[in-house]
């Protein structure tokens, strides 16, 4: 368990279930074939050479390219699993960013290992109005840290991803964040963004195709931010996200504790 003297709270940083954190085997399966129409998607799961002449010439939809995704997730789970564990395990042992913030865990009675970070298929979600969730980890109180292996690129992805993670894990200890306050999610989330390295510029460069210079790393973390409001169910719509993210934004952005300045 994360925590050892503090309250546990049972809401998730991301709108993710416990289930998430299951050994892959134990997970419901998620195929294309259970709504998949191969003639309006371009995408059929019996012939694969068709479907990558489908995306190269264009004729496969977003909804297909996300079946297509989502199959092969689940045909490569044991390979990105592994890759990840052997990435977690690394970042614990030779990453400044992961070493730090694992020490201030620890000062706060915290803990977190490779017993508690876990690495796991996350399923593609299915929205109400029809459109697609991916997620790359998420944060349980009473869990610890989930790693979405088959959404991980490399070690440095996830690495971006644990100290994003950790960092939500250190705010709950030292300010017993109350995670159905979309002012408090808001907080922990402008400062995940911040000071994980996710938002440096050369990661928005090279994967996002970023090349403003002046306001880069606040406006990736304002984005962000947004976006993780905007996932929990007490938040209405992009407006109150938005709102609740600009009246904390001040005090939050500027927190870079407990580095004395933003690291990455």
């Amino acid at each position: 368990m994360l925590l050892e003297q503090q309250n546990k709270k049972r809401s998730m940083t991301t709108r993710e279930s416990a289930d998430s954190f299951a050994k892959p085997t134990e997970q419901k399966p998620w195929s294309a074939a259970n709504d998949n129409d191969p003639a309006q998607t371009g995408y059929d799961p019996e012939a694969p050479w068709t479907n990558i002449y489908n995306i190269l010439r264009g004729r496969m939809t977003p909804a297909g390219q996300h079946y297509f995704r989502e199959d092969k997730y689940i045909q490569n789970e044991a390979r990105d699993c592994k890759n990840c564990d052997e990435w977690r395990d690394w970042c614990f042992k030779y990453s400044p960013t992961v070493i730090f913030l694992k020490q201030n865990i620890e000062a706060l009675n915290g803990d977190l290992n490779a017993r508690n970070v876990r690495c796991r298929r996350c399923p593609t979600r299915r929205t109400d109005e029809g459109g697609f969730v991916r997620q790359g980890g998420g944060f349980s109180p009473d869990h610890g840290i989930l790693i979405c292996a088959n959404e991980m690129r490399d070690r440095k992805h996830l690495e971006d991803t644990l100290a994003h993670e950790m960092v939500h894990a250190w705010d709950h200890l030292r300010w017993k964040v109350d995670w159905a306050d979309l002012r408090h999610a808001a907080c922990t989330e402008i400062r995940a963004s911040s000071l994980s390295g996710e938002c440096r510029f050369m990661r928005e460069f090279w994967t996002r195709s970023n090349w403003k210079i002046t306001q880069q790393h606040q406006n990736c973390v304002r984005t962000r931010a947004v976006k993780s409001v905007m996932a929990r169910p007490a938040c209405k719509d992009d407006v109150e996200a938005v709102k609740v993210v600009n009246e904390v934004w001040d005090s939050c952005f500027s927190d870079t504790r407990p580095f004395d300045e933003i690291y990455r």
